[in-house]
């Protein structure tokens, strides 16, 4: 498959040689860099887990013949942040893809706290930390693009999934609102809204999926739109899952998504289940 059907974002100088993806050692962070690199991005890739990202970096290099760097960094924490500005900052780089993020089930006030907390730092205050250090900077070269990962959970509030759905409406709203600003200054912002995605999300939430999107379909249709629309849905299972749910009104698309909530983390309650 060549770079031209995978990726409207190739080198050159509008997103410059770099892109920088988050969440790269899983899912869609991963195919996103691994699309990248078909491309011909040379490529800083960040997780927690340096084995794994070594691991990947190595992988991409072979395969792509381009320079990859691993940063193990954890984003939910205002020094990995730091950490991952200052060891891109001598690049020419102007793509960023932020897809570090976790996610959470189960009744809000059963949960952790501190997961919740956590997890708002991670999908939400990181991502705005990013999103203002690498926005500045494409700015003043005059071009570059920012992927940030929203959700079909975004659009209305989730029961059993209440948080996590409140840290992707935050997202999508900051997406919406920081493309309108860019306009014009070169600078594209692209939120993504897949649906259920297989990947390693679904475990660490505690989540059981039936329907799931490949992460490659997610990171393909995403850079694919990028420069052309505010907000993606990619693929067919997350534009057939939105089109079900616009009919209704809030309420009911609430409704709704508690449903599907609720067949998803039944087996948590396995008393329910007798």
């Amino acid at each position: 498959m060549t770079a031209s059907l995978t990726s409207r974002a190739t080198p050159g100088s509008k997103y410059g040689q770099w892109a920088v993806v988050t969440g790269a050692s899983d899912g869609i962070g991963k195919a996103f860099s691994e699309l990248l690199a078909q491309a011909g991005f040379n490529l800083v890739v960040a997780a927690r887990r340096q084995d794994v990202l070594a691991g990947l970096a190595k992988h991409l290099s072979n395969s792509h013949g381009i320079e990859v760097r691993p940063v193990a960094c954890d984003l939910g924490r205002p020094e990995g942040i730091s950490l991952l500005e200052a060891a891109t900052k001598e690049l020419n780089a102007g793509l960023l893809v932020a897809a570090a993020g976790f996610g959470t089930s189960g009744p809000f006030l059963s949960s952790d706290l501190n997961a919740e907390l956590g997890m708002i730092d991670v999908n939400c205050r990181a991502v705005t930390a990013l999103a203002h250090a690498f926005g500045n900077r494409f700015v003043r070269r005059g071009g570059g693009g920012i992927i940030l990962l929203s959700s079909l959970v975004a659009f209305q509030g989730v029961p059993r999934a209440a948080n996590y759905a409140a840290t992707k409406a935050y997202v999508q709203t900051f997406a919406e609102g920081l493309r309108q600003e860019l306009s014009g200054s070169g600078v594209e912002v692209l939120a993504v809204a897949p649906g259920p995605v297989r990947s390693g999300f679904g475990q660490r939430a505690n989540m059981q999926m039936g329907m799931a999107q490949t992460p490659a379909e997610v990171a393909r249709g995403a850079l694919r739109a990028i420069g052309t629309r505010g907000t993606v849905r990619p693929g067919f299972l997350a534009q057939f899952l939105e089109l079900s749910l616009k009919p209704l009104p809030r309420w009911g698309r609430v409704r709704v998504m508690g449903l599907v909530m609720s067949g998803m983390t039944k087996h948590q309650n396995p008393a329910a289940q007798s």
